[in-house]
């Protein structure tokens, strides 16, 4: 079964081979050993950042370990990833519209048994090494940017650059930007911020409950969901460069884009590779193997099965 949806996945690979730079596989005797194609090493990274697969595991006759992070290297000094998910996010603003009138900022601890550059003590993992994603997503929860960060990193300090991402797209703002944030974010420094950026802001305050289903922060909220819930990769980030895991978020981003867009387009217009059923409303993968098996095999549901029929067996 593949790792994401041939629906999905072809659309990425259409756009992402244009964005790889040309390498000439030519030798005068013609006695060496061929490239691997692209195709095959962006399978096999995308099993890396779904499943959350070793390297080593997933290398075969086909393609080695070495290679998959060789050719990850070269896509990454080049920018192709990044690239890809601003294209996606420009299509995505062409059909559907990324509500930028209403913003979202939160963080997310992961694990990073591994160290690395963006690995700190996590305050929430009884200090073992995590680390930290400050995402912003639009109004529809859509990723817009990500900074990576130590884990024991404050959310405040990570409030600019992540709001300094919305640069790097191009995309003309609306004059009026809402900012929606948690309590964390609840200081002056973060109202002065807002205030100097021209954004209004809308903070929860600290010691006063405020259930997130009566705000619109929870887009957020979901975003990182579908980052740990759907990649595994991302859930347990076993990279040491910042850089590498930029580029898995990147690409992460570029599969939710693509299937939020696909599920949006669906009821709406028509084309040749069109699914025969709408996308799942999550936006990473379809259901996990485990998340199906908890979902069909969970104690209560075979106890209500059961109960149904011993009810059955009465009636009779």
């Amino acid at each position: 079964m593949p790792a994401v949806p041939s629906c999905i996945i072809e659309p990425i690979w259409d756009q992402f081979q244009m964005l790889i730079p040309a390498v000439a596989d030519e030798h005068p005797l013609g006695c060496h050993r061929p490239r691997i194609p692209d195709r095959v090493v962006f399978d096999k990274l995308v099993q890396v950042l779904v499943p959350g697969a070793a390297y080593e595991r997933i290398s075969d006759t086909t393609c080695s370990a070495t290679t998959i992070r060789r050719r990850r290297d070269e896509w990454i000094e080049a920018g192709a990833l990044k690239e890809l998910e601003q294209f996606c996010l420009e299509g995505y603003e062409k059909m559907v519209g990324l509500q930028l009138e209403n913003l979202a900022v939160d963080g997310c601890i992961t694990k990073a048994p591994c160290g690395g550059e963006a690995a700190g003590r996590s305050p929430v993992d009884r200090g073992k090494q995590g680390t930290k994603r400050s995402l912003l997503v639009g109004g529809a929860g859509i990723p817009r940017g990500t900074v990576v960060a130590p884990a024991n990193r404050h959310d405040s300090p990570l409030l600019r650059p992540t709001l300094e991402t919305l640069s790097r797209f191009g995309f003309d703002l609306p004059e009026r930007i809402t900012v929606h944030l948690d309590a964390d974010y609840d200081s002056k420094g973060t109202r002065g911020l807002l205030a100097e950026l021209g954004c209004e802001a809308r903070i929860a305050a600290k010691g006063v409950p405020a259930p997130i289903q009566n705000t619109s922060r929870w887009v957020v909220e979901r975003t990182n969901s579908w980052h740990n819930r759907g990649f595994q990769k991302l859930a347990v980030c076993t990279e040491k460069r910042i850089r590498v895991i930029e580029a898995f978020i990147a690409l992460a981003n570029a599969i939710i884009i693509t299937r939020r867009l696909l599920r949006e387009a669906w009821n709406t217009h028509r084309w040749a590779t069109r699914p025969t059923r709408r996308p799942w409303p999550n936006g990473g993968t379809s259901y996990s193997s485990s998340t199906a098996r908890r979902r069909w095999s969970s104690p209560y549901t075979d106890t209500t099965r059961l109960c149904r029929m011993l009810a059955m067996t009465r009636r009779r």
